[in-house]
C-alpha cells in the first residue's frame, strides 16, 4: 500500500487541522497515512514513505517555527529521489512574508531530489470551506503523481 507521511508544526491548532484534512483526503483515496507532530519524528522518516508532506505555519516576520527548524535543516541533507512531496501551511496576510515557511519547505524539498506532486496550498489562518476544497484537490493531485 502507498504510504503518505505528513509532518506538521502547529501552535494554534490551525496547521494541525490542515494536516488532518489532507490526511483524511489521502485516506479517502485508499492511501495508508502516518501523521506526526514535527518534534516526534526525524526527517529521515520520509525515506520510508512514498509521499512526503509538510504542513507548517510561519512565525512572525517570515520565520520558521522554532520546533521545526532542526527538521528543516535535516531534510535538506536527504536524498528523496523517487518520492513525491507537497507542502501546505497557514499564515496571516497581516505580515509581509505571508506563508514564507511554506515556500522555504518547498525549496528544501527541491534540494532532496523529490518531485513536487502539487503546488503548495496556503491558508489564511484557519481552513474555511474553500480552503478545505483546495486541500482535498492538493491531496488528489499529489496522489495522482504517485501513479
Amino acid at each position: 500500500m502507498t504510504l503518505a507521511k505528513i509532518v506538521y508544526a502547529s501552535m494554534t491548532g490551525n496547521t494541525e487541522e490542515i494536516a488532518d484534512i489532507v490526511a483524511e483526503a489521502f485516506e479517502n483515496l485508499d492511501f495508508e497515512v502516518e501523521i506526526d507532530e514535527c518534534t516526534q519524528v526525524e526527517a529521515e522518516d520520509f525515506q520510508d514513505a512514498d509521499i512526503c508532506v509538510v504542513v507548517t505555519y510561519t512565525y512572525g516576520e517570515g520565520d520558521l517555527p522554532d520546533e521545526i527548524v532542526d527538521f528543516y535543516e535535516d531534510l535538506q541533507e536527504l536524498d528523496l529521489s523517487g518520492k513525491i512531496f507537497g507542502v501546505c501551511g497557514s499564515g496571516d496576510t497581516f505580515y509581509d512574508q505571508y506563508c514564507k515557511s511554506v515556500d522555504d519547505f518547498d525549496a528544501a524539498f527541491e534540494k532532496t531530489g523529490a518531485t513536487r506532486g502539487a503546488d503548495s496550498v496556503k491558508v489564511e489562518m484557519a481552513a474555511e470551506e474553500e480552503d478545505i476544497e483546495n486541500l482535498e484537490a492538493f491531496a488528489k493531485k499529489v496522489a495522482e503523481a504517485v501513479a
